[in-house]
């Protein structure tokens, strides 16, 4: 899938106000809206694609995390020692829309492998996010498999369907891209016309 510049720097810029909208509980969330992080970073490194806008986009959550703790009155019972796992775990989902951003354009016959490459980057990012604060953040006195697995049954479809969610806008706004491009005339066209 290749953009033109001014289309990366649009969607770059469209999925940090995403983030900016709907992470946490800060002074901007949108209350009514799940939050778009783990999408923001699928569709980042599906478009994106290099280390630079993945470092900028792991700041500013960082950044909207701080903030929200510090000044907008949340509570810090999520920045733990597991908070440096977020890296990884937002980095797995960054390498997955990659892997399907080198390999595939967006049609609707790589709609099934886009779906893999999504669900393998949510799987491995809730491992990372999930598992780390599980056994790292002290609030777990005795971590158990199994106390992990009841947790992630309780939390986790709730994170897929926010991912979800925002995958499914995702698509929905590329569709209606895809359909008025299809509408515009080549440049050739335009003048015979």
């Amino acid at each position: 899938m290749t953009l033109t510049r001014n289309t990366t720097l649009a969607t770059g810029a469209s999925l940090a106000l995403l983030l900016i909208l709907t992470r946490g509980h800060h002074v901007a969330s949108l209350e009514a809206l799940p939050g778009a992080s783990w999408a923001v970073f699928f569709l980042g490194g599906m478009v994106l694609r290099r280390a630079l806008p993945f470092t900028v986009f792991i700041a500013l959550a960082a950044g909207l995390d701080l903030a929200s703790v510090t000044w907008g009155g949340t509570s810090n019972y999520c920045t733990s020692p597991a908070y440096p796992f977020l890296l990884p775990a937002y980095g797995c989902l960054w390498l997955a829309g990659r892997w399907f951003g080198q390999r595939h354009a967006l049609h609707a016959r790589t709609l099934p492998r886009f779906a893999a490459s999504a669900l393998v980057g949510a799987h491995l990012c809730e491992l990372f996010s999930s598992g780390s604060f599980y056994v790292f953040s002290g609030h777990f006195p005795d971590p158990t498999l199994a106390g992990f697995g009841e947790r992630l049954l309780r939390y986790y479809p709730q994170s897929l369907e926010a991912f979800g969610f925002w995958l499914g806008v995702a698509l929905l706004v590329w569709g209606a891209f895809a359909a008025v491009g299809a509408q515009r005339p080549v440049s050739g066209e335009a003048r015979r016309g």
